[in-house]
């Protein structure tokens, strides 16, 4: 197979402004999210936080990490707000 030509951004923004499919020119090998990497963190939690994190999360039918990261996430935010 040969090798595709890299496009520019303004033919990139071409494409997205026509509609025109563009996953065939991304390679998402090698996609990043700035600013969003993933970074592994341990945290204890007493007991009673944990079956309480288990049935909230039971409750909404998603894992617990969901639940923690949403509710650190919706802390965060609103620290953002009130700073601003």
């Amino acid at each position: 197979m040969a090798a595709k030509r890299k496009l520019t951004a303004e033919e990139l923004d071409a494409l997205h402004d026509s509609g025109e499919a563009m996953t065939g020119h991304l390679d998402s090998q090698h996609s990043r999210r700035p600013g969003l990497e993933i970074q592994r963190v341990n945290v204890d939690f007493p007991k009673w936080m944990i079956e309480s994190l288990d049935e909230e999360a039971g409750r909404l039918g998603i894992p617990r990490q969901s639940v923690i990261k949403f509710w650190i996430s919706q802390c965060l935010e609103g620290r953002k707000v009130k700073r601003s």
